[in-house]
């Protein structure tokens, strides 16, 4: 590869455009021998990335990829919607990642090779090295326009982060354009719980609260063993815990599943029934709703049986133990 050429991508995160390189000396006929060669991979139309980085990337960090290749390729634009949430860190859940998003300076929003352009928001203006909408307003994007499930998940990691306010999301929801799409964002902020600290735990309260349980987030009770804070509480009887099962990989991972089955302990001898939920549950909530309900009711006949006797659970206070 041209060195220059080598130098400008390592300078600009993998990605550069046509004019990126014309300014190293590099023209279309030499950027196409660089696809055909396997040292650059086309992302569009005058847009590129480094092949090898890109080949080796997770499927979110390839259309991480595409953002910023895409911006570089248009600009003065700028990424929003779940562009713009991938841009910030911000995990996503449910969005399409076939598309890339960008504000611009047009009428009407229009799509054209995998790219959505969308007229540029009123009162906001783009900023960071790569171009973005501020967040608040690419979360409320992401709640209008790809359903309450993918705008929760995302709001609640950056309340959770302190990366935003409520009072922003709200602000940012109401300079939505359209009756629609303010409805939208502001059914999903209604669903929000900033003390959620993972996709996982916000999309299994979403799917327990659609099938009718109460759940708090984060509760602190106070065991045998000291403080224990749980994921999700449903009616001050059954603890549920989202469980990515990563976590017990590794010598690591069976000390971390030995403190688990200790904590769990003292969570029943309190009183609690304890159900762990992995992602494959989420796609059956028939089987998970009989499983709470099971849970509860063994719960409830311990207790009236004098089995176990509860202590007052505090909400959102830190330290699992």
């Amino acid at each position: 590869m041209n060195t220059r050429l080598h130098t400008l991508l390592a300078a600009q995160d993998g990605v550069l455009s046509t004019a990126d390189a014309a300014s190293v000396g590099v023209d279309v006929p030499g950027l196409r021998r660089a696809c055909r060669n396997g040292e650059l991979v086309r992302i569009r139309r005058g847009a590129y990335a480094d092949a090898q980085l890109y080949a080796a990337a997770t499927h979110e960090r390839r259309y991480r990829f595409d953002v910023k290749a895409i911006l570089r390729s248009r600009p003065g634009d700028a990424a929003s919607h779940h562009a713009a949430l991938v841009l910030a860190g911000v995990p996503t859940y449910d969005v399409d990642l076939g598309i890339v998003d960008i504000s611009s300076t047009v009428a009407g929003t229009r799509r054209q090779a995998g790219v959505r352009v969308h007229p540029p928001p009123t009162h906001y203006v783009p900023r960071g090295m790569w171009l973005s909408v501020p967040l608040p307003l690419a979360l409320v994007q992401v709640g209008a326009s790809s359903g309450l499930v993918a705008g929760v998940c995302s709001m609640d990691h950056a309340l959770f982060r302190g990366w935003c306010t409520h009072d922003r999301l709200q602000a940012a929801a109401l300079a939505l354009p359209g009756p629609r799409a303010r409805k939208a964002a502001f059914r999903a902020l209604e669903r929000v719980d900033g003390a959620a600290e993972s996709v996982g735990e916000t999309r299994t309260r979403l799917v327990l609260t659609d099938l009718g349980f109460g759940c708090r987030s984060q509760v602190r009770l106070d065991t045998d063993q000291g403080p224990a804070r749980v994921d999700l509480l449903i009616d001050d009887l059954v603890v549920v815990e989202f469980d990515g099962l990563i976590k017990y990989a590794g010598a690591d991972g069976r000390d971390a599943l030995t403190r688990e089955k200790l904590r769990e302990s003292a969570l029943v001898r309190l009183g609690y029934e304890v159900e762990r939920i992995i992602w494959s549950d989420l796609n059956n909530p028939a089987a998970l709703a009989r499983r709470i309900h099971q849970a509860r009711t063994r719960a409830l006949s311990r207790r009236h049986h004098g089995d176990a006797y509860p202590s007052q659970a505090s909400a959102n206070q830190r330290g699992k133990w």
